[in-house]
């Protein structure tokens, strides 16, 4: 599949204004009304569709231009079931309703006669919590989710003892009421659903008691979420077709997963860097030496130099979070803090005192830019500076 904005002949930079009057013109081209059920057209306005249905929406084009397919992955279009020709048609009739009644101009409803429509069904959204662990490696998982199924007493069909419905006698089927009108103008047709049937094109004369003519029931099925590494709470998984079953035979909607990742008191998070928090005696500070400190996989032998500073960071490379859809991954700093007990004993003050008689006067400048604010050395250390 090509680059979406070469799939919709617009420059990178293109307004949504300009996005949706391309696809809305390649849309028309390729609809399967116009081209005989053409599986080429089909595919090409399918598309059309994803690649507009991303660079409409700020934020998937956003995750896009610096990903490429790879950053939407999940996102309409690109969820692990793939964007489906279904999908299209709902956009299409989303944002510009079909054609309006232009398909009678050309001749196109009576060419295919009679349509049944079916609802999709709904999209569910469950929440999934994730440790900062899993956020580092990745994870699948398994979930039980309450949806709506297939009614197993009617097949899903609504009707009982499994008869087929009827085909409407407001709108003969095709689930459509079209108004006429007349001016000096000319003629102008509109469409609306039918209002016997609800835009189905069918009725239930005798409904399924278990179902109360739904096709449906409630029911509740384990599903597997794969959830990759490097992962934020703002982020969600999108599994297409996985939702609750459509009224009557509908296709399923989607099942959204939102992710929350939660706090692990070891550290905290900036992006795919990890701050720790390492608190250390006097002595250790000014001798140096060298300490095992917890790390989102296990620990590490972390060495103290001399005279390090209370509020100084260490860096330990790429033992942070792996990038989201990335090969990088961050590192992770460990912040100094220089320990003072509260409480002496009384060979310990002794020592104390003696060190206080032989000790050095502070230097007027603390060395190493420990003046500067904690957050300030953060930036510091992950920029480089």
């Amino acid at each position: 599949m090509s680059d979406y904005y070469e799939l919709l002949g617009v420059p990178r930079d293109a307004d949504g204004e300009q996005i949706k009057k391309a696809y809305r013109k390649l849309a028309l081209k390729y609809h399967p009304d116009r081209n005989e059920g053409s599986k080429e057209a089909e595919d090409r306005f399918k598309e059309v569709t994803e690649a507009y249905e991303v660079l409409r929406d700020s934020e998937k084009r956003s995750m896009y231009d610096r990903y490429g397919k790879q950053g939407v992955r999940g996102a309409a279009g690109s969820g692990p079931q793939g964007f489906d020709f279904s999908d299209a048609i709902e956009v299409f009739m989303r944002d510009f309703g079909g054609f309006s009644g232009i398909e009678d101009l050309f001749g196109m409803r009576g060419a295919r006669g009679q349509r049944t429509k079916t609802r999709k069904g709904q999209t569910v959204r469950i929440r999934l919590p994730l440790t900062l662990s899993e956020v580092a490696s990745g994870v699948t998982r398994k979930v039980r989710v309450a949806l709506l199924d297939e009614c197993d007493a009617c097949s899903g069909t609504g009707a009982e003892s499994g008869q087929p419905p009827a085909p409407c006698s407001n709108c003969g089927g095709s689930g459509e009421e079209r108004h006429v009108q007349r001016s000096v103008f000319g003629q102008f047709v509109s469409v609306q659903p039918c209002r016997r049937c609800g835009g189905e094109g069918r009725v239930i004369e005798s409904p399924c008691p278990k179902c109360s003519g739904e096709g449906r029931t409630r029911s509740e099925r384990e599903i597997e979420v794969e959830v990759p590494a490097g992962v934020t709470s703002e982020n969600f998984l999108t599994l297409r077709g996985r939702g609750s079953v459509g009224p009557r035979g509908g296709p399923r909607g989607d099942l959204v997963v939102l992710l929350e990742v939660e706090e692990d008191p070891r550290f905290v998070r900036r992006g795919s860097d990890l701050v720790h928090e390492l608190p250390i005696t006097f002595t250790q500070a000014a001798l140096g030496g060298e300490m095992d400190v917890p790390t989102i996989e296990g620990t590490a032998r972390l060495k103290i130099p001399r005279g390090i500073q209370s509020g100084e960071l260490l860096r330990l490379k790429g033992l942070g979070l792996p990038e989201l859809n990335g090969t990088i991954r961050g590192d992770q700093l460990v912040r100094v803090v220089v320990w003072v007990p509260d409480e002496l004993s009384a060979e310990q003050e002794d020592l104390l005192e003696r060190l206080a008689a032989v000790e050095s006067a502070p230097p007027t400048k603390v060395k190493r830019g420990s003046r500067k604010g904690f957050w300030s050395r953060v930036k510091e250390a992950l920029t480089g500076g």
